[in-house]
């Protein structure tokens, strides 16, 4: 089973007032997270993903470049090239209106996710983006993912049009993603969709049952085992599992969130130990997927993984209480 270790790259400036006197601060904790203890964003993922010997996926969010400049997004690609690892596309139409000149001048108000924008305006800025991205990076892109996972077909179409080959923007646990397609797909499943490969965010059900995606921040080292065992187990030929570049920070700060950071090396050492059964993968490579699916079941994992990680979120919680 082909494991796809997937990382959303973004800046936030935490606001949108002051941006260009919020910027070089914002930059550097999103992108380095510069601590005493060392750079627990960007440059510690690609140091663990590196040192088990696993292979990445970073969508790289460009439309900031277009306000800021695209040193910046030089240097995030100079970044993840240099430690061998797969950069695609990731798009927050967020900062369409803080552009200039202006993308849609008839529109001059933010529109938070792609399905608020008609098809050809999708396809505009996803074209905007790849362009941004393929002349930062030197190197052809060939996936995208949608922020938030808010895509619809629209937005599918429009990924088809810009010339690129996969899509890895649904989730079916958020109600934004894909809600004009639910009952005519099952969007939990790699498939073929009109000439385009869609590559679902993997999603299981947690020990009381509730729909989660496989996120590394959000659930426990022992959920994910479980999930990604039993998606073995039942046939799965492919588990896609999110993080972003920021998540083994602190909120709101640039220390290292010991938690998240811990569950990070135990989830990159289980998967170097069974590599054989999970190795990890590239959307550069070819993949090849039926029309139609035939349903395997979501996974689950166990009550006792579940109350791990509510454990830990209460620790954490905790010691960040007690750190303020």
């Amino acid at each position: 089973m082909k494991v796809f270790l997937t990382f959303d790259i973004e800046v936030w400036c935490n606001g949108w007032s002051a941006l260009d006197e919020r910027f070089p601060a914002a930059f550097d904790r999103y992108i380095f997270g510069r601590s005493a203890a060392g750079e627990f964003a960007l440059p510690k993922t690609l140091e663990i993903l590196n040192r088990y010997g696993l292979k990445g996926v970073f969508f790289v969010e460009p439309l900031f470049s277009a306000r800021f400049g695209t040193e910046y997004l030089h240097t995030i690609c100079q970044l993840i090239q240099s430690a061998g690892q797969e950069i695609q596309l990731h798009l927050h139409p967020e900062w369409t209106d803080e552009i200039r000149p202006a993308i849609f001048p008839d529109k001059p108000y933010k529109r938070q996710h792609l399905i608020h924008y008609d098809q050809a305006e999708q396809s505009r800025l996803i074209k905007l983006g790849r362009a941004l991205l393929e002349a930062a990076a030197g190197a052809p892109i060939s996936a995208f993912r949608a922020g938030s996972f808010a895509a619809n077909g629209d937005t599918l179409a429009a990924v088809a049009e810009a010339g690129l080959l996969v899509d890895s923007s649904m989730n079916i646990s958020c109600p934004l993603s894909g809600a004009d397609l639910r009952d005519q797909r099952d969007l939990t499943a790699p498939q073929c969709y009109h000439g385009l490969q869609l590559v679902p965010i993997s999603v299981f059900r947690d020990g009381f049952g509730k729909l989660r995606h496989a996120q590394i921040g959000a659930c426990s080292v022992a959920e994910l085992r479980q999930a990604l065992q039993e998606a073995l187990y039942r046939g799965y030929n492919i588990f896609t599992i999110l993080s972003h570049n920021f998540e083994m920070l602190q909120s709101g700060s640039t220390e290292p969130d010991r938690w998240v950071v811990r569950r990070f090396e135990q989830l990159c050492s289980f998967l170097a130990a069974h590599r054989n059964d999970f190795p990890t993968r590239g959307f550069i490579e070819t993949l090849t997927f039926p029309d139609t699916t035939s349903p395997l079941g979501v996974p689950r994992s166990g009550r006792l993984a579940t109350m791990t990680r509510y454990y830990e979120q209460a620790r954490r919680h905790l010691h960040h209480r007690v750190l303020r």
